[in-house]
C-alpha cells in the first residue's frame, strides 16, 4: 500500500499545483497528516498569537488519481483514521461567536490515548476522528485550504469519519486532491473555533461514481448529506435545500413541488461549522427513500 508523507502539503487548492504524489481509481492508499497548526504547537506555551498563520490548515497532496477526469464525481471512502498522541484546543479573544468573551489566550494539550481524550483530570473525551479538510483543484482560482466550497476544501463536517464516503465534483484531470486538518473530536458548528486539532494517518479509497454534483455530499450507512458553504447562513441552507430537493427530484422522478415536501418531512438540516470564512450546513437525507440501492448504483 502507497503511503504518502505530510512532508509535501499545500496551503491552497489549485489547478497550479504540481502533483506531488499519485494513485489510481480503486486503488487504497495511507496519507500522513499534519495538525492545523502545521505542527507549531507542542506545548501549553504556545498560544495563537505566535502562529505563522501562513501555515495553517495544511493538506498533504496534492494526489493525481489516474483515471478521473474533469466533470468526473470522485468518491472518497474514508477506512480508517488513526489520530496523534495529544490535541490541541486553543482560546483567544476573537476566536468562534463567543470570542469576545475571551480575554486571555490559552492553549490545552490533550493527551489522546485508547480511544479517550483527557480534557483534564476529571474528564475524559472519546474519540470521534475526522477529517477537517478534504478537497479537489478548483476551477477557477487558488482557494485557500482554510476555506470550503464546491471543491470541498475546509469543510469540517464531522461526518467526514471512517466508514462513510465523500463526494466531490471534479474540475480538473486527475483531481489534485489533498487531504488534512484532523480532529479527534468535533461537535457540529466547531462552536468555540476548534475542534480537538491533531495530526495523524488517513487510509482512503478512491472510485468514480456516474453521477453529478454541484457541491459535495456525504454518505454514512443511514443518510446522503448534502453540504453546502457560503458567507451567510441563509445563503448556505438556501443553496443546500435547493440542491437537495433537485436531487431528490430526480432521482425519484418526483415533480419538484413533491420533493420540497418530502424533504420537508423526512429530512434534517445540520450545522456543520458557523466559524470559517464560509459557513457551512448540510441536510441529511433517509438513504431508506431509495428502497435497496442508491440512484447511481442501480
Amino acid at each position: 500500500m502507497n503511503r504518502f508523507s505530510s512532508v509535501k502539503t499545500i496551503t491552497s487548492f489549485s489547478k497550479q499545483h504540481k502533483p506531488a504524489y499519485f494513485a489510481e481509481l480503486n486503488e487504497v492508499v495511507e496519507i500522513e497528516t499534519l495538525d492545523c497548526y502545521a505542527g507549531q504547537v507542542k506545548t501549553a506555551e504556545t498560544l495563537r498569537a505566535d502562529i505563522d498563520r501562513s501555515q495553517l490548515n495544511p493538506a498533504t497532496g496534492p494526489v493525481y488519481i489516474n483515471g478521473i477526469q474533469a466533470g468526473d464525481t470522485l468518491c472518497v471512502e474514508v477506512m480508517a483514521i488513526e489520530t496523534g498522541d495529544f490535541g490541541i484546543m486553543m482560546a483567544a479573544p476573537g476566536l468562534g461567536p463567543l470570542g469576545k468573551s475571551i480575554t486571555d489566550s490559552t492553549t490545552k494539550i490533550l493527551p489522546i490515548s485508547d480511544g479517550r481524550i483527557q480534557f483534564n483530570e476529571n474528564l475524559q473525551l472519546p474519540v470521534k476522528a475526522m477529517i477537517g479538510v478534504a478537497g479537489v483543484a478548483p476551477e477557477e482560482d487558488a482557494i485557500s485550504t482554510a476555506v470550503p466550497g464546491t471543491h470541498g476544501g475546509n469543510l469540517d463536517t464531522k461526518d467526514i469519519k471512517a466508514g462513510n464516503k465523500l463526494y466531490l465534483p471534479v474540475f480538473v484531470d486527475g483531481a489534485l486532491a489533498a487531504f488534512g486538518d484532523l480532529h479527534a473530536a468535533m461537535g457540529d458548528g466547531e462552536l468555540s473555533g476548534t475542534g480537538v486539532e491533531t495530526s495523524g494517518v488517513i487510509r482512503l479509497g478512491f472510485t468514480k461514481v456516474p453521477i453529478q454534483l454541484g457541491n459535495p455530499m456525504v454518505e454514512d450507512r443511514e443518510f446522503l448529506y448534502f453540504i453546502a458553504s457560503a458567507e451567510s447562513y441563509e445563503d448556505a441552507i438556501q443553496t443546500a435545500l435547493f440542491q437537495t430537493a433537485a436531487q431528490l427530484a430526480s432521482w425519484l422522478e418526483l415533480p419538484f413541488d413533491d420533493s420540497y415536501r418530502l424533504m420537508s418531512a423526512v429530512c434534517d438540516l445540520k450545522f456543520s461549522q458557523i466559524v470559517n470564512k464560509l459557513v457551512t450546513v448540510r441536510v441529511a437525507v433517509p438513504k431508506s427513500l431509495f428502497a435497496d440501492s442508491l440512484p447511481w448504483e442501480r
